[in-house]
């Protein structure tokens, strides 16, 4: 009897996809040493090199549709040992293709993929929905999609991993910056609040994040500040008109028709964000003689924001703040810098304080470097959030091919009502997961047998699995037929 049994052979043997959200391909971008890895960061911790891949998998657009998506995945190069996985959620994007993805080659932010997984970390770097391949609008700062897109990918990068001999534990780790900040306290609250029995959390870091949309940061637009990232503001607000349909029929409806214009240009992909935020900048230094953002906006439409909290902006704001109602079970640090002239620190000091009043039983809130502004406050932060995971990875030695040794097997197979499993090697976890990647049936077992009740399962194909802490894991077809 088999004893690992492909991913794709069994898509294929199913007769179709076995996913919803399903790896479509990896492609090898490069690899490097552990020396060059060193060397690149400064970095005496590094104890691996790495190979590095983007991934294309499917997850659901905004319109419910499914869309094809990409994010890099970074692999330490010993593939011998078992591995933690951590999810890294990016900055904002100044184009399209400014994701981690296309840039771990070039100095951009997927470079610190390659960092984590010099670290001992499978590292996971999402290129968001309307990002990378994918098609349409990016809903930037949409909580709901940057969470969904990274589960998928963890679960495209599970699928990759079986078929390519890549070993990784139970630890999963959650961090990133500026909007990755808010995608990771997206992500993270969201596997807590929904998604408990397919992932848990070991520890999450997000970074200088704008977790406070609908008071911090849409204070600091309605006040006549001077603010060197206006685009920020109509990113945010095409990104909430593409998600829930009801703030305006068309840009020209809140923005005044000096600042529509070259915002429509950007909605309609003429120019990039950072070309959008170059000519607004402009703009407003020659109509309002400084760059305060909150000139673009018309005067009724900030007077209704002010004064009416059911507004759609107002709604669609606090839809996104990502602290709320939530009370945060895995350990968790937040790293900000005083100085931040981009997202102000305040946005972790709301957090921090609804996290703290709560009861967040393993939480606080540091500010790494009170006189840093956005940019510099990167390398602290994130050695902060490097120095706070290790003191949770957990990093085993696989033995040459585990697979060979075990003689696990499953019967009856087609089954009906029950099930056994014979010859378990080791105490570990068994999982059922159906044809949507979602785990129906998880049961701790112990060495030897183990009998379990399938009769409430409906009939069709299965994915059974087995893993135990160290090992490469056990994978095989199900059938259920009644």
């Amino acid at each position: 009897m088999k004893k690992c049994l492909p991913l794709l052979l069994l898509a294929v043997l199913c007769g179709g996809s076995l996913f919803a959200q399903t790896l479509i391909s990896a492609t090898l971008l490069g690899s490097r040493t552990k020396a060059q890895i060193t060397s690149q960061f400064n970095l005496p911790l590094i104890q691996y090199g790495a190979k590095f891949y983007r991934l294309q998998y499917t997850s659901t657009a905004i319109n419910g549709t499914l869309d094809t998506v990409s994010g890099l995945l970074a692999v330490p190069d010993n593939l011998n040992k078992v591995y933690p996985r951590l999810v890294y959620q990016h900055g904002t994007s100044g184009s399209k293709l400014d994701v981690p993805s296309y840039t771990a080659t070039t100095g951009g932010e997927g470079t610190i993929g390659l960092l984590l997984a010099g670290l001992g970390y499978v590292t996971l770097a999402p290129d968001y929905l309307g990002l990378g391949v994918s098609k349409g609008f990016h809903p930037y700062v949409h909580a709901a999609s940057e969470a969904s897109v990274a589960m998928d990918m963890l679960r495209a990068a599970g699928q990759y991993a079986l078929q390519n001999g890549i070993h990784t534990n139970e630890q999963l780790f959650i961090t990133g910056y500026s909007q990755g900040g808010h995608a990771a306290m997206a992500l993270h609250r969201a596997i807590e609040q929904d998604s408990t029995h397919e992932f848990t959390v070991t520890a999450a870091a997000p970074m200088s994040g704008p977790y406070s949309l609908s008071g911090v940061m849409r204070n600091l637009i309605l006040t006549d500040a001077v603010y060197y990232y206006p685009a920020y503001i109509p990113n945010t607000a095409l990104s909430f008109q593409t998600v829930y349909g009801n703030l305006f029929t068309q840009p020209s409806d809140i923005f005044r028709p000096a600042y529509a214009g070259v915002i429509t240009q950007f909605y309609n992909g003429q120019i990039s964000l950072t070309q959008l935020n170059a000519q607004l900048i402009s703009l407003l230094t020659t109509n309002e003689g400084s760059s305060r953002p909150i000139k673009m906006l018309k005067e009724e439409v900030v007077q209704a924001i002010m004064n009416n909290p059911n507004h759609p902006i107002n709604v669609a704001l606090a839809k996104n703040d990502t602290y709320n109602n939530w009370v945060p079970e895995a350990p968790m640090r937040l790293f900000y810098c005083m100085a931040d002239d981009q997202v102000p620190f305040e946005n972790s000091i709301v957090a921090r304080d609804t996290l703290t009043a709560v009861g967040a039983p393993n939480f606080q809130a540091t500010d790494v470097n009170p006189t840093a502004d956005h940019g510099g406050c990167v390398t602290p932060a994130l050695t902060a959030t490097v120095i706070f995971f290790l003191g949770f990875q957990q990093i085993t030695t696989d033995v040459t091919d585990p697979l060979k040794e075990w003689q696990l097997t499953m019967s009856p197979n087609p089954a009906s009502n029950n099930m056994t499993l014979q010859a378990i090697p080791v105490a570990g976890k068994f999982e059922i997961v159906d044809l949507r990647g979602r785990i129906v049936t998880s049961t701790a077992v112990r060495k030897g047998e183990h009998t379990l009740d399938v009769s409430a399962l409906q009939n069709g194909v299965y994915m059974a699995r087995f893993t135990a802490p160290g090992k490469a894991g056990w994978v095989e077809k199900l059938l259920i037929r009644r």
